[in-house]
């Protein structure tokens, strides 16, 4: 079987409110569907586990969980990649295949250029590379570019709750404005 490589961030696992509680945490914050922080672990854990298997790939770009990235790491398929983001403080502790503040990945053909922050240029940008991002959710527009690269928001806010694959991010890239290099970074020379 072919692994999948997947891209989520912006989880936020146990930051919410507690059952019988006022709406706080990351439900009120960005409006999120659920009654409360059991309700969105048990949907974010579910919608994860219908599309990752066990043998696939998951780039999580940051904002994993609320504290205990163990608990949660256990419950969820695929081998899981952190991109450090500014809620993951305890992130060492848990077993991540790999921690890192920034990845540039190759999947395929494609380069990734993978950050919690949304960034106007990076690594290849000219050439068509792709930057994926979270923190923003889903506030922080992406757009792409004449070369066949682009930016895009891929926090769970975005997709559903769950992790989304290369391509449908592609898909998702088509469809957003198009700008030019210079419109982005002021007319600096990508060398």
């Amino acid at each position: 079987m072919v692994k999948e490589i997947w891209f989520t961030a912006d989880t936020h696992f146990g930051h919410g409110n507690t059952p019988g509680e006022p709406a706080s945490g990351i439900i009120k914050h960005c409006l999120r569907p659920f009654a409360d922080v059991t309700e969105m672990d048990a949907a974010l854990i579910d919608n994860w586990n219908a599309v990752v298997r066990p043998e696939d790939e998951v780039w999580h770009l940051g904002d994993f969980a609320w504290g205990d990235h163990p608990k949660w790491l256990k419950r969820l398929s695929g081998e899981k990649h952190l991109v450090r983001g500014n809620h993951d403080k305890a992130a060492e502790r848990a077993r991540w295949a790999s921690v890192s503040d920034y990845k540039d990945l190759v999947v395929g053909r494609t380069r990734l250029a993978l950050f919690h922050y949304g960034m106007r240029v990076w690594k290849g940008h000219r050439r068509g590379a792709i930057h994926l991002y979270g923190h923003s959710h889903g506030r922080l527009p992406g757009f792409r570019l004449p070369e066949g690269g682009g930016c895009i928001d891929v926090g769970t806010d975005c997709w559903g709750f769950r992790p989304v694959n290369l391509e449908e991010i592609r898909q998702a890239i088509a469809n957003l404005p198009m700008v030019s290099p210079d419109q982005t970074e002021g007319g600096a020379v990508d060398v």
